[in-house]
C-alpha cells in the first residue's frame, strides 16, 4: 500500500450517494478508491463530511501552486559516465593522451567549446546548443571518499548522504513535506515521472514513492497513448471483490496516473525529428507531456549503460550520440511552443571513470566527473568550477572532486525552483552547501515563514512484536488520530485530545476499541486543520 501512486481525471465526477453509502459513517470502498485516485475524480467522503486535499506543509513552497512554472528533467547516465572522454581537457591534452593511448580522442576529432575544453565531434548536435547559450558544465563533481559500488553510489546521489545509509531521496523528502496527506489526498498530477532506474531512491520518502515509474519508454508510451488502467470500480461487493480490488490496485501501482498522462500526451505533438534511440524516445514523450500541460515538475529519464570496462570507444560513442542528438531535438521541440525557457535538464551519474585506461580498451570505476546542464534558463553557456588535476589522484587512483554534487542540487532548488534556503537545508539533510554560479535567476522567492508551525513529527515504531506511533510535539495541540484499513474503512479512533510538548508513544492495539488482525493499515492524523497520513503494519 505504501507505494501506491495516484491520479484524478480532469473531468469532475460526483460520488455515488445512494442509500447504501448514506447508511455508513465510514469511507465506502468506492469513496476510498476515489480518494486514492484509483478511479475518477470526486470529493472523498469521510462519513458525511467532504474532504479536499490538505494544504502543503509549512516546511515547503507549493511548487504546484506557486508562480514558478519551472520544470527539471534529470538525465541519469547509468553506470558511471567517463567524463574525460565526454568533456575533453584539451588544455592538458598531452597528459590526457598519455593516460589513454588506446581510447583517447584524436585532436582532429574534437570540437572545441572554448580554448580549454572540447567534445568529441560525434556530439556535434550540442554545438548549436552551446552556441545558443543553453549549456553549462560543472567540472569535477563528486563527493568525499567516493564509493565505487554502482548500487551504493547511486543511493548516495539519490539520498544526498555519502556517510549514512539514508533510505529517502532528496526529491522524496521534498514531496513528503509538500503532500503530508499523500495517501488519502493525492495531488491531481504525478509529482514526478520516472523512466527506468526502477528501485532508485531519488523519489522515495519515508513511506511513499512519489514518482509515476515505468521500466522503459515503451511502457510509458502505452500508458500515454491508451490511458490503460485495470478496472477497480466494477467489482462485486463481497470478500472476493475486496481481494480482487486489492490485487488490481496493487497491479495498478505504475499506472494510476494514466488518465491525466494520456490527456496531456494527446493534447500535444512532437515538433522535432527524434530518433528511435533509447533516450530520444524518452525525451520525446516527456516533451509531449510538458507541452500538453501535465503539470508534473520533475522528470527522470535513464540512459545506459555507461559501465564501459571494455569496448569503450564504440559503446560510449553510441550513448553520447544519443545524448547529444536527443537533447538538441528536445529543446527544439520545446522551443517550437516557447516552453524551452521553463525546462532545465541536468545529467547525473553515480561516478566517473579512472583517469587511465585499463587493459580491455575501457576504464574502471572512478570518482569526479562533469555534470552537464541544458536550457535557456542558464543565461549563457560556460564552465563552472575548476577541472581536477589529471596527474593528482586519490588513494584509489581516481580524480579528486572539485565540486560537491549537493552544491548542484542546492543551486537548482534555490535558483531554479526558488525554494527558501531553510527548505533546501531540510531537503539536503540539514546541511548547507555553497551555491554555484549556474546563471539561474530566481525572481519569485517569497518571504513565507518556513518554520514548522504544526510543531510535531510522527513515525511508526515496531518493537517487541508491537506497533506504535511515536509523536514528538514542540507545541501543545489537539490531535485526532484514526486508523483505517487498506480499503478505507474507519477501524477506530486511537487518540482524540490534547498532546503537550514532548514525546508520546501510542500503542495501536492498546488504544484500539476494535479487534485488529495482522496486516497493513493507514493512520491519519488531524492537527491544526491539516491532515497527515502514513501506512503502518500491525503485527
Amino acid at each position: 500500500m505504501s507505494h501506491f501512486h495516484h491520479f484524478k481525471n480532469n473531468k469532475e465526477k460526483k460520488l455515488d450517494t445512494n442509500a447504501h453509502d448514506q447508511e455508513h459513517a465510514t469511507w465506502s470502498r468506492r469513496s476510498f478508491i476515489q480518494a486514492l485516485g484509483l478511479a475518477g475524480v470526486g470529493t472523498a467522503m469521510v462519513g458525511h463530511a467532504a474532504v479536499s486535499a490538505s494544504k502543503p506543509s509549512p516546511l515547503s513552497v507549493a511548487l504546484s501552486q506557486s508562480e514558478n512554472e519551472n520544470i527539471l528533467v534529470i538525465i541519469r547516465l547509468k553506470g558511471g559516465n567517463d567524463g574525460l572522454n565526454t568533456i575533453v581537457p584539451v588544455y592538458d591534452y598531452a597528459s590526457y593522451a598519455n593516460l589513454r593511448p588506446t581510447i583517447k580522442h584524436q585532436q582532429a576529432d574534437l570540437l572545441n567549446l572554448n580554448a580549454d575544453f572540447a567534445i568529441p565531434n560525434y556530439m556535434n548536435s550540442l554545438e548549436s546548443v552551446w552556441g545558443d547559450g543553453k549549456m553549462k558544465v560543472v567540472h569535477g563533481v563528486g563527493y568525499p571518499q567516493q564509493n565505487l559500488s554502482h548500487f551504493r553510489s547511486s543511493d548516495i546521489w539519490a539520498s544526498a548522504d555519502p556517510v549514512n545509509v539514508e533510505p529517502t531521496g532528496w526529491w522524496g523528502r521534498y514531496f513528503e513535506d509538500l503532500y503530508p496527506d499523500y495517501l488519502t489526498n493525492p495531488p491531481e498530477v504525478p509529482p514526478a515521472i520516472q523512466i527506468g532506474s526502477i528501485g532508485n531512491l531519488i523519489f522515495d520518502g519515508d513511506d511513499n514513492n512519489y514518482a509515476f515509474s515505468v521500466a522503459n519508454p515503451d511502457q510509458l508510451a502505452d500508458v500515454a497513448e491508451n490511458g490503460t488502467l485495470y478496472d477497480v470500480t466494477n467489482l462485486p461487493d463481497c470478500v472476493y471483490g475486496d481481494k480482487l480490488l486489492f490485487m488490481r490496485a496493487t497491479a495498478n501501482t505504475t499506472y494510476t496516473y494514466a488518465g491525466v498522462i494520456n490527456d496531456a500526451y494527446m493534447a500535444s505533438e512532437n515538433q522535432a525529428s527524434y530518433s528511435e534511440k533509447e533516450l530520444a524516445k524518452q525525451l520525446a514523450i516527456v516533451a509531449r507531456m510538458i507541452k500538453g500541460g501535465l503539470g508534473t515538475k520533475v522528470y527522470m529519464v535513464t540512459l545506459g549503460s555507461f559501465d564501459t570496462h571494455a569496448n569503450q570507444v564504440n559503446d560510449h560513442r553510441a550513448l553520447l550520440e544519443d545524448l547529444a542528438d536527443s537533447l538538441k531535438d528536445f529543446y527544439d521541440d520545446l522551443g517550437a511552443t516557447g516552453m524551452d525557457d521553463k525546462v532545465l535538464s541536468m545529467t547525473i551519474s553515480e561516478f566517473g571513470r579512472r583517469p587511465y585506461e585499463n587493459g580491455s580498451n575501457g576504464t574502471d570505476h572512478g570518482a569526479a566527473s562533469p555534470v552537464m546542464l541544458f536550457g535557456t534558463g542558464l543565461n549563457g553557456s560556460g564552465f563552472v568550477g575548476e577541472h581536477p588535476d589529471l596527474n593528482t589522484w586519490d588513494s584509489n587512483d581516481n580524480l579528486i572532486p572539485t565540486s560537491d554534487f549537493r552544491q548542484v542540487y542546492s543551486t537548482v532548488l534555490t535558483d531554479w525552483f526558488c525554494l527558501d534556503p531553510t527548505v533546501v537545508n531540510t531537503i539536503l539533510l540539514n546541511q548547507t552547501y555553497e551555491n554555484l554560479d549556474l546563471g539561474l535567476t530566481c525572481g519569485t522567492l517569497g518571504s513565507q515563514s518556513f518554520s514548522n508551525v504544526n510543531g510535531f513529527a510522527h513515525v511508526p515504531i515496531y518493537q517487541d512484536d508491537r506497533t506504535y506511533i511515536e509523536i514528538k510535539m514542540t507545541n501543545s495541540a489537539n490531535m485526532n488520530i484514526k486508523l483505517y484499513d487498506v480499503l478505507g474503512r474507519e477501524i477506530t479512533t486511537l487518540k482524540n485530545g490534547i498532546l503537550h510538548p514532548g514525546k508520546h508513544t501510542i500503542d495501536i492495539k492498546t488504544n484500539s476499541t476494535a479487534s485488529l488482525i495482522p496486516g497493513q493499515y493507514i493512520y491519519r492524523i488531524a492537527v491544526h486543520g491539516t491532515f497527515y497520513s502514513k501506512s503502518i503494519l500491525i503485527k
